[in-house]
């Protein structure tokens, strides 16, 4: 992993941290449009890496030929 990654990581890490209740708003830019949960924000997140990974693992499986078995 890069160094800005570790630091991305390192950065969302501490903002969970401070947060005790996944049903609070999520912390964003002022708005006027109502933030969604924090609960909400993470599965995004965690949708969204899986989706990448995956798309990650098929460019890999197209380039080697390797697949994950």
């Amino acid at each position: 992993m890069g160094a800005r990654y570790r630091e991305v990581v390192a950065r969302a890490e501490d903002v969970l941290d401070q947060c005790t209740d996944l049903g609070a708003p999520a912390p964003r830019p002022a708005t006027d449009k109502a933030a969604p949960s924090v609960r909400w924000a993470l599965t995004h997140m965690i949708e969204e890496t899986g989706r990448h990974a995956g798309h990650a693992d098929i460019l890999r499986e197209l380039i080697d030929g390797t697949t994950g078995r």
